[in-house]
């Protein structure tokens, strides 16, 4: 039996949009963050701890349920890309450009997920690309843009350089098409697999691929040299990435449709740049703020609802 959260049919929708905003805003939040992580710990080892600190937390949720079919081939193939794209992929994609560029780029970057998820939920679950959607990517892809080109910033970010910054924001445009392809394939594996048991088998999986890199790391690495502070944003920054995260947003996804799931996105740049500006002291500059503004206006054209708009 499983329990209230996993499954309720009956629950009001207004529930899963509240898994949806919640799953999303935690990423944004961990993608700021994370920022003083890569400060400290080399990408691959962060990775890796991030998957083994998950792993502990998660291995009550590995097991199959009665109430669920074993796993098809099928379906250990979409778990297999789930985790390689939405966290391994992701995750070193995000590292490293959030190293080189900055939280707030980020944001900016980020708030191109809606625009992406449409286009693949085109590709691959054949829903229609309206006007709206073709002008809100192009808006997204403008921001994208202008704060790529954007020169302001740049000094704040110690041994960085023009060039190295655009490589960061073009490795936070990859860590996009990762994570829309997370939001399409979770789509799939949300009607047959519980939302606990695909973050658990999904971490697994990320734990797998990352874990050579992450040894090699570890071992010219001081870990006696890391203070309190650091290890605890470690742990909130693993479990918010691994565990709550991705079961927030499986159980949300379950009784949304993958193209109205992308709305909640908007959520993750929101967060990322408010703790870019907040917490982090990053200067807001006019050009990232028309990004951000282009951004958000792609935002809105591609998923405001087609009824709304009528």
């Amino acid at each position: 039996m499983t329990s209230s959260t996993e499954s309720f049919p009956a629950a009001p929708l207004r529930w899963s949009y509240i898994c949806l905003a919640g799953s999303m805003a935690l990423v944004g939040s961990y993608v700021g963050l994370s920022k003083l992580l890569v400060a400290v710990f080399p990408i691959f080892l962060l990775a890796w701890l991030r998957f083994g600190i998950a792993a502990v937390a998660m291995a009550g949720w590995v097991r199959r349920p009665a109430s669920e079919t074993p796993l098809a081939r099928h379906d250990r193939v979409l778990l297999f890309f789930e985790s390689f794209l939405g966290n391994f992929l992701f995750s070193i994609c995000m590292l490293y450009g959030v190293a080189m560029s900055t939280a707030l780029a980020a944001g900016v970057i980020m708030a191109a997920l809606p625009g992406v998820v449409a286009l693949m939920s085109r590709v691959f679950l054949g829903e229609r690309l309206t006007g709206r959607v073709l002008a809100g990517i192009a808006c997204a892809v403008a921001g994208i843009a202008l704060v790529s080109w954007s020169r302001h910033g740049v000094a704040d970010v110690p041994g960085t350089t023009s060039t190295s910054t655009l490589t960061g924001n073009l490795l936070l445009v990859g860590a996009v098409v990762c994570e829309a392809s997370y939001v399409v394939i979770g789509k799939r594996l949300s009607g047959r697999i519980g939302p606990r048991r695909i973050s658990a088998l999904v971490n697994l999986w990320g734990l797998a691929l990352v874990t050579p890199f992450g040894l090699w790391q570890a071992l010219s690495f001081d870990f006696t040299a890391v203070t309190q502070p650091t290890w605890m944003l470690l742990l909130f920054y693993a479990l918010a990435a691994s565990v709550v995260t991705v079961w927030l947003w499986m159980t949300g996804l379950r009784h949304v449709p993958a193209a109205r799931a992308g709305v909640f996105t908007v959520m993750l740049p929101v967060s990322a740049a408010a703790v870019g500006v907040l917490l982090l002291g990053e200067s807001f500059s006019t050009a990232q703020a028309q990004a951000f503004a282009l951004a958000m206006l792609g935002v809105v054209l591609a998923t405001w609802p087609e009824s709304a708009a009528r």
